[in-house]
């Protein structure tokens, strides 16, 4: 797994990571101090992410080194003011559209549509947030989980999971370009075996991001 910059935009992005056929372990707590944009704007709805045999319980401080169980080496931060200059305030997330917009490009590969899933958007917006709220991006969360971890909490029985990561973006297509121009998270889109996805996104105006976003894809047993 490697860090890919955008120079051009500024615009931090993580290979995409896949699995399949793994189990693992973790927990992640919700954080109330950001705002989910999924086509409404619910904050703090106390759902917990990521998954296996533990968990913990309670708010994260953002920051709190001393509680960060990702392991050395696996997130990048942004540089001081490095997205001041972006105009944030048309961040939405149309879900329905994002499937839209990726299963056309899959149709052009001559590959299935994904159909979006309630659980792996709930795996996509808990990463989302704990990103958020330590304002980096990475596919491990706090808690140490991977993404396989976050989507097995959700009891999604997985066969295939996959993860595709970005921050700094300011629209839904601005990320998916990215993506497809990156091999790792290119190679998530177009998984040939993959059948549902979940999707988020969570704008923190008090972070060097801004927004974070996830796409989770997976296929059930």
């Amino acid at each position: 797994m490697h860090r890919i910059v955008l120079i051009s935009l500024m615009l931090f992005a993580l290979s995409g990571c896949s699995f399949s056929g793994q189990s693992f372990f973790a927990g992640l707590s919700d954080s109330a101090s950001t705002q989910d944009i999924t086509g409404s704007t619910n904050t703090a709805l106390g759902l917990s992410g990521s998954g296996g045999s533990s968990s913990k319980s309670g708010n994260l401080t953002r920051l709190a080194l001393a509680k960060d169980q990702a392991p050395k080496g696996t997130w990048e931060s942004a540089p001081n003011g490095a997205f001041k200059d972006r105009d944030y305030s048309r961040s939405r997330l149309d879900p329905e559209r994002a499937r839209a917009l990726i299963n056309a490009y899959r149709k052009s590969r001559g590959l299935g549509n994904l159909q979006l899933n309630s659980k792996l958007t709930v795996a996509a917006k808990n990463h989302s947030r704990d990103l958020a709220q330590w304002d980096r991006i990475s596919h491990f969360g706090s808690d140490g989980s991977d993404p396989w971890d976050r989507v097995a909490k959700t009891g999604f029985s997985a066969k295939l999971a996959a993860e595709n990561v970005g921050t700094g973006q300011i629209t839904l297509e601005e990320v998916i370009k990215g993506w497809k121009k990156s091999p790792g998270h290119n190679k998530n889109l177009l998984l040939k075996d993959a059948t549902h996805m979940g999707i988020a996104l969570v704008r923190d105006p008090k972070t060097e991001f801004q927004t974070f976003w996830t796409l989770v894809l997976g296929t059930p047993l």
